[in-house]
């Protein structure tokens, strides 16, 4: 495959990246409130997962496959950056690449774990006791699949992608400098949220709500890189 066509199918995947997580992830905000709806009480989300049904669940499921597109995606980019003089690129990769399936993880606990729990919780015949031990598993895997796994090793592997990918897009003949920077400028935003989730054991945290716009800002990020591939000139390849 000549390098031209890889840098191609690579902006198509990105591309493909930001439409494909943005679609069930715009449903999950209409049908289920989310992501305000995770810091909600049990019996809530619960409740109104239950609700949701089948169609729910496979949204969640779109959700988390999107989040498994990062892992191709950042090994196709370094295929393309990649030369003797950035060997630091690789490790970037590797975070990337972890990133996507840690991520993957905590999203998939909302198709294999939450059902389970959601129909326990809400059948008509379920005791009290039953409901309580229901509501300490949910608590339980929420706070180690979602946080500790999905959103806390997850997005600083997605930070550490960011920043290694970021520093080495300056110097990159696929990339203009601006491309780079405006990476760079997300990974702040994004390292400052994480407050938020040190809020859930640490009542007393400070926080900062970074994190919406870090990820608008992100995502914009994939679309530009997928952009700047599609139209880099044969020209800038050879050099």
């Amino acid at each position: 495959m000549s390098r031209l066509k890889l840098v191609r199918i690579t902006g198509i995947l990105f591309v493909l990246l930001v439409i494909l997580s943005n679609i069930p992830y715009t449903l999950l905000i209409q049908t289920f409130g989310y992501d305000d709806i995770l810091r909600e009480p049990v019996d809530v989300v619960l409740t109104q997962f239950h609700a949701g049904g089948t169609q729910l669940i496979l949204t969640w499921f779109a959700f988390g496959l999107a989040a498994l597109l990062f892992i191709p995606a950042s090994l196709l980019l370094h295929r393309v950056m990649d030369s003797p003089q950035i060997p630091n690129l690789a490790i970037a990769t590797l975070m990337g690449a972890f990133s996507g399936i840690l991520q993957a993880i905590g999203l998939m606990r909302w198709v294999f774990v939450v059902p389970v729990l959601a129909n326990l919780y809400t059948n008509p015949n379920a005791s009290t006791a039953t409901r309580e031990a229901v509501s300490v598993v949910y608590q339980t895997i929420h706070q180690y699949g979602g946080v500790v796994i999905g959103e806390h090793l997850g997005q600083t592997l997605l930070i550490g992608w960011t920043l290694g990918v970021g520093l080495i897009m300056r110097s990159s003949p696929l990339f203009k400098s601006w491309v780079a920077w405006w990476g760079l400028f997300t990974t702040p935003l994004l390292l400052l949220g994480q407050s938020e989730l040190l809020a859930t054991v640490i009542p007393q945290m400070p926080i900062i709500e970074t994190t919406p716009i870090g990820f608008i800002l992100w995502e914009v990020w994939m679309l530009i890189i997928g952009i700047s591939l599609l139209r880099v000139p044969q020209k800038r390849l050879a050099s």
